[in-house]
C-alpha cells in the first residue's frame, strides 16, 4: 500500500538551517530534566533571556545554574505555563525520547525521566543519536557565545555555523558589547586585525568575511533586533565616525555606527555570494517590524537574505516583502514553536504568494537536541497537514506536495547554502 503524504514526509531527511547548539551546552555531560526546561524556549515562559531598554540583568537566565530537579521546580513550567506551545513541545520530546508510553510529565514519573536524561547525556554519542532519530542530516548553528566558532571541529562533521555580526555593529569602543556580551574589538583581534583606528576597524570587516570558509561558516547572521531597531538607514559615515572611541556615544551616533557596519557586511556578502540570516519580529518589538528593513534589502539587491521566524506577528507583511524583493528567502524556524495554528495559516499563504518554490526552509532554533527533536516532529506534522489540505482542496496534486516538502525540509537549504558535495 502506498504511504500517505504525511508518512512520506516523515521519511524525508532534514537540513536544519538554524539552531543554537553550542559546545558548553551540547557537550555538557551533566544535564538534568530541569536544565532542559530552563535552557529552552520553555524557559522563556519564566524569564525572557534578553533585556528590554528599560531593564537590566546580571546574566543570561538560560545559562544560570538550574539547581536540583524537583517537582516544585518543574511545576512553574508544567502547571503554570503548561498551555504554552514552548512547554508542550518539550514535554512531547522528553516523553518520546525518555518515557515509557506516558504522554505527560507527572508527579509519578518525573524522577524516572530526570534519571533517564542524566544517564543518556553522559553518553558521548547521545546528541548525535537524537539528531539521527529526528532525521536531521546537517545542522547550521548560531553559537552566539562565540561568533567565530568552527562548528565542525567543536561539534561534529554534520555541523556548520553562521557568524553573528552584532558585536561588530556595537564596536564603537573596545569595551562596547552586544546583548550577549561579545566585543567587536576582541573578535577582530582574534582574526588578526588590530582595530586601532576607525579605518582599520572597517578594513578588518573584510578579513572577517574572508575567514568564513576557513572557520566553516556558511553565512552571516544579523540578530540586531535584540540590540536596536531594524531600520538600517543609508550609511552616514561622518556621524558614525563621531561614535568611534566613545564609551557612551549618543543614540544617533550609535545607530549611525551600526547602520554603517551592517551595510558594509551586506555589501561584502553580496560581492562574495554569502547569505545573510536576519532576525525579524518580537525581540525589541517596538523596532522589529520587517517593513522597516526594506531599505537595506533595496540597497543590496545582490545579497541573499534569509529572513527568520516568519517575522511574527507580522507574517503577512513579511510575505509581501518576499513577493516584492526577489533577494529574500524565508526561514520558518521558531514560528511553529510559538503557535502551530499561526504557522499553518502563514504556510498556506506562503505557498500561494512566494514567487517560486526555493524560498522556504526550516530549522529548530533550539539549545538542546531534545527541543530540536520535538520541533522537527512538529515541523513534519504541520507541513504534512498543510500540504494534505492543499491536495484535498484541489490546489495542487500529491506529486506537487511531495516535491515542495522535499524542498522545504532539505533541498532548498542545500542549494541556498551551497552544501552540494559536502559531507
Amino acid at each position: 500500500m502506498k504511504p500517505t503524504l504525511r508518512q512520506s514526509i516523515q521519511r524525508l531527511g532534514i537540513v536544519d538551517v538554524h539552531e543554537h547548539h553550542m559546545p558548553e551546552l551540547l557537550l555538557n555531560r551533566d544535564v538534568s530534566l530541569l536544565q532542559l526546561f530552563r535552557q529552552s524556549y520553555a524557559g522563556w515562559t519564566q524569564a525572557r533571556p534578553y533585556p528590554l531598554p528599560f531593564e537590566t540583568r546580571t546574566g543570561d537566565p538560560m545559562l544560570a545554574d538550574a539547581g536540583p530537579t524537583t517537582w516544585a521546580a518543574l511545576t512553574p513550567f508544567l502547571e503554570h505555563s503548561g498551555s504554552s506551545m514552548f512547554v508542550r513541545n518539550l514535554v512531547g520530546a522528553v516523553t518520546s525520547l525518555y518515557g515509557d508510553g506516558e504522554p505527560a510529565i507527572t508527579r509519578k514519573n518525573w524522577r524516572a525521566l530526570d534519571t533517564a536524561v542524566r544517564k543518556n547525556h553522559r553518553r558521548p554519542d547521545w546528541c548525535q543519536t537524537v539528531l539521527r532519530r529526528a532525521g536531521i542530516e546537517r545542522v547550521i548553528t548560531d553559537p552566539y557565545n562565540d561568533p567565530l566558532l568552527d562548528a565542525p571541529r567543536a561539534l561534529g562533521n554534520n555541523y556548520l555555523s553562521v557568524m553573528r555580526l552584532n558585536a561588530f555593529a556595537c564596536g564603537w569602543h573596545p569595551d562596547a558589547c552586544d546583548h550577549n556580551g561579545n566585543r567587536g574589538h576582541a573578535l577582530l583581534r582574534r582574526c588578526g586585525v588590530q582595530p586601532d583606528s576607525f579605518g582599520a576597524y572597517l578594513r578588518g570587516l573584510e578579513k572577517v568575511v574572508e575567514g568564513l570558509a576557513a572557520r566553516q561558516q556558511v553565512a552571516l547572521k544579523n540578530a540586531l533586533a535584540y540590540d536596536r531597531d531594524v531600520a538600517f538607514d543609508e550609511p552616514d559615515e561622518k556621524l558614525a565616525r563621531r561614535a568611534w572611541g566613545q564609551p557612551s556615544p549618543s543614540p544617533a551616533e550609535r545607530k549611525a555606527f551600526s547602520d554603517l557596519i551592517v551595510d558594509r557586511f551586506c555589501k561584502l556578502a553580496g560581492e562574495r555570494d554569502v547569505p545573510v540570516q536576519m532576525h525579524l519580529g518580537t525581540a525589541l518589538i517596538r523596532g522589529s517590524h520587517p517593513l522597516t528593513a526594506a531599505g537595506l534589502f533595496e540597497r543590496h539587491p545582490r545579497t541573499r537574505f534569509l529572513l527568520m521566524h516568519l517575522a511574527y506577528p507580522w507574517s503577512r507583511d513579511l510575505l509581501g516583502l518576499a513577493f516584492v524583493y526577489r533577494n529574500l528567502w524565508l526561514d520558518l524556524t521558531w514560528s511553529l514553536l510559538l503557535s502551530p495554528s499561526h504557522f499553518k495559516l502563514a504556510l498556506h499563504e506562503a505557498i500561494e504568494v512566494l514567487p517560486d518554490e526555493s524560498r522556504l526552509m526550516i530549522g529548530g532554533d533550539n539549545w538542546h537536541v531534545e527541543e530540536t527533536y520535538g520541533a522537527m516532529q512538529w515541523a513534519r506534522r504541520l507541513i504534512g497537514e498543510v500540504l494534505e489540505e492543499k491536495v484535498a482542496s484541489g490546489y495542487f496534486r500529491r506529486e506537487d506536495a511531495e516535491r515542495l516538502a522535499r524542498k522545504i525540509l532539505r533541498e532548498n537549504a542545500i542549494r541556498f547554502f551551497k552544501l552540494e558535495g559536502s559531507e
